[in-house]
């Protein structure tokens, strides 16, 4: 019996940055923006230390474009996926790696936009509200998961497979 393997990351951040949204050749919707995450604890000194993290997060097809119109630098967001590793060449031809969390769910913790005013009042149709707030890459598409080939990049984001749910109910 082989055994399990589990790659998932699951974070509650503040957007560093406006999601950037791109195109591959193929028409494959691509978003990229930066994540920070926070830690507070007190030392046994009773001194409080804050660490931030800060993690480059990516989505794709309708979660990407969804993730492009919904949020903004500064949006509190719950995300979950997994963690890619990628090497690329930079501009002198140095080989460097880039950690990635490719997100197939996306939830928005605050309210800025979501159609609340000041006081926590609805604004608006409550049902438009509701669809903006939890976002479910299966639930929204039929993609369950993309696979990149080890020895693709960036460059050629058109060989990216794609594999579909077949005969599978997605609760929601």
């Amino acid at each position: 019996m082989p055994s399990r393997c589990l790659n998932k990351v699951m974070l509650i951040g503040n957007l560093t940055r406006d999601p950037e949204l791109r195109y591959t050749p193929g028409g494959m919707a691509v978003v990229s923006f930066g994540l920070a995450t926070n830690r507070v604890w007190v030392t046994k000194q009773g001194e409080r230390k804050e660490d931030a993290q800060f993690h480059r997060i990516v989505a794709w097809n309708k979660l990407a474009e969804l993730c492009s119109q919904l949020l903004s630098k500064g949006r509190r967001v719950y995300v979950d996926g997994r963690i890619q590793y990628r090497e690329f060449a930079d501009q002198d031809n140095n080989k460097k790696q880039i950690a990635e969390i490719v997100i197939d769910d996306m939830i928005i913790l605050d309210n800025k936009g979501n159609g609340m005013d000041h006081d926590d009042h609805m604004v608006g149709n409550f049902s438009e509200v509701a669809d903006t707030a939890i976002v479910n890459e299966e639930a929204a598409g039929v993609i369950d998961d993309i696979i990149i080939p080890d020895d693709i990049i960036d460059t050629k984001p058109e060989e990216v497979l794609v594999t579909e749910k077949k005969d599978e109910e997605i609760p929601f």
